[in-house]
């Protein structure tokens, strides 16, 4: 992977993190069209620098971080469900990981249920994470776990797993802002630790990528939560939606024509 190559990547990563599009299914469409070969490091860098785009929710909001311990207890029960799933899929989320045509699929049907969510849950109560309880917190970790499969977004199956339990659409997306630090974190962990077992090492040049890329992440990310902030108090989730729904459908088409974007 070369540095052009890991800042375009990083700059989709920053870009699409908080977004309800997926930012791993974007990643796997830009890594193929770029013709990246899908190795053990690139799938390690595709993978950790989301942590670095995840850093910009604790620099952005660093003081929420700071008010009771009941705001990390709050978190891990969230996170406890994607964490048993993400144990227990290991190999076949890994595999997934290949299946552009999966993604486009996940594109797509999210975008359609983008389309109509704003009209499924409506007259919210929450409007602070502080006015979510263990068992609200709890189902929207639920909801997290649709996102092991790449295209389903883990932004957007959480921000909707908020407004399910009467968060507001600011209040749903900062949660899901908070629950992806220890998600992330664990991911990245977890990555590193497969390197480790499978006796692979990273060389000079791999780190400095790899720092490289998360720096990138972070600082693009910083940008794009509030402008994302903004849009979807103003436009609500219809405009991801039709978004989607068009990345997914021209790649359902191009595989039906024969023409086949696919991880190297």
């Amino acid at each position: 992977m070369t540095y052009l190559e890991a800042f375009i990547i990083s700059v989709v990563e920053g870009l699409t993190e908080f977004l309800p599009i997926s930012s791993t299914g974007h990643m796997m469409i830009a890594t193929a069209l770029l013709g990246i070969k899908s190795t053990p490091f690139v799938k390690l860098f595709t993978v950790a620098i989301q942590l670095g785009a995840i850093l910009s929710v604790v620099v952005l909001y660093y003081k929420r971080f700071f008010r009771s311990f009941n705001f990390y207890l709050k978190l891990i029960v969230a996170f406890i469900p994607a964490a048993i799933a993400g144990l227990l899929l290991g190999d076949w989320i890994d595999a997934q990981l290949e299946n552009i045509f999966g993604v486009a699929v996940a594109l797509f049907v999210g975008g359609i249920v983008l389309l109509f969510v704003d009209n499924w849950f409506k007259n919210p109560t929450i409007t602070s994470e502080e006015q979510v309880n263990y068992s609200k917190a709890f189902k929207i970790g639920i909801f997290q776990c649709l996102a092991l499969f790449p295209g389903v977004s883990r932004s957007a199956s959480t921000i909707i797993g908020g407004i399910s339990q009467k968060l507001t659409r600011t209040a749903a997306a900062e949660f899901s802002f908070f629950l992806a630090v220890p998600t992330m974190f664990a991911a990245t962990a977890k990555k590193l630790l497969d390197f480790y077992k499978d006796g692979i090492v990273l060389n000079s040049e791999e780190i400095k990528i790899l720092v490289f890329g998360n720096v990138i992440a972070f600082v693009v990310a910083l940008i794009a939560i509030k402008t994302f902030i903004s849009l979807l108090q103003k436009h609500g989730f219809k405009v991801w939606g039709v978004y989607r729904i068009i990345i997914g459908g021209i790649l359902i088409v191009l595989f039906l024509m024969g023409i086949k974007l696919e991880v190297i």
